[in-house]
């Protein structure tokens, strides 16, 4: 599955007089969520706004996972997340790309959580969900994100 985009960063789309952006929007079930994928690194190119927020992801060539992620506790959600199972059984990609897009929720349910706005160059860390086989383009679906010292859960509403 590719990403398709009506729009590169920086160009403009002209419809009947008025600019407008369009970009393809992954739900839950374009991703395989059988199997969770760690990521972290520097923030670029952050667009906070609706469908959601997203950004692209700079990796370090050393991706590890972190010690103690499947101890972290993780927030309550209103729809049913085992978050403790998914951060066990969280992974590291096989693919080797050095900059991912990230899809994070929309910018209701972020604020609703009290995620504080990322910047360009902010350092976060996620676990979410790629396409099956990490086939496609390098997107993550994030499913629970970390700043700092803070767990959000993005799948839905805090419970």
């Amino acid at each position: 599955m590719h990403r398709r985009t009506l729009l590169q960063a920086g160009g403009a789309l002209a419809l009947g007089g008025l600019g407008a952006t369009a970009q393809a929007h992954h739900g839950w079930s374009s991703f395989d969520q059988g199997r969770p994928v760690y990521l972290e690194g520097r923030a670029l190119q952050v667009a906070w706004r609706n469908p959601h927020a997203e950004l692209m992801l700079e990796v370090p060539d050393n991706l590890v996972l972190p010690a103690g992620l499947a101890q972290r506790p993780v927030p309550a959600q209103s729809a049913s997340v085992d978050g403790a199972a998914l951060l066990a059984r969280a992974v590291t990609p096989t693919r080797k790309d050095k900059r991912w897009q990230i899809e994070l929720a929309p910018i209701f349910r972020m604020n609703q959580w009290q995620v504080p706005e990322v910047k360009d160059g902010d350092r976060i860390a996620m676990v979410g969900f790629t396409f099956e086989g990490e086939r496609g383009e390098p997107i993550l679906r994030v499913e629970y994100l970390f700043i700092g010292d803070k767990t959000y859960g993005l799948r839905s509403s805090p419970a």
